[in-house]
């Protein structure tokens, strides 16, 4: 599987950006998909999760209520909404497929290539 993440840029404080990430290789709809954070000089940290068809996501506590994960199966595509975002949100965002539904990165087996996302207060 091949992902490629895209809608990152420059917004400020308290606005939105719409994540994608576009899958191509094999079925899509066989992996489960997760965003993934890192932030200049720190650890790459868990954001979002979506099972392989949609029905459960769950996130980090810090964008909960903010942040809302979906996917569409018929167009090999998983979005992240990011809705009032703060500067702390400041990162490059991954994006990632695996078998395990899972918070933690070892748990998936591809990666996007990242798109920087900066919050300017």
């Amino acid at each position: 599987v091949q992902l490629q993440a895209s809608g990152g840029g420059l917004v400020q404080d308290g606005g939105s950006l719409r994540l994608s990430c576009a899958a191509s290789g094999r079925a899509f709809s066989g992996y489960a998909s997760g965003w993934f954070r890192q932030a200049p000089g720190k650890e790459r940290q868990f954001v979002a999760a979506i099972s392989l068809t949609g029905g459960s996501g769950y996130y980090a506590d810090s964008v909960k209520g903010r942040f809302t994960i979906t996917r569409d199966n018929t167009k090999n595509t998983v979005y992240l909404q990011m809705n009032s975002l703060k500067s702390e949100d400041t990162a490059v965002y991954y994006c990632a497929a695996g078998r395990s539904f899972s918070s933690r990165s070892a748990g998936y087996d591809y990666w996007g290539q990242g798109t920087q996302v900066t919050v300017s207060s």
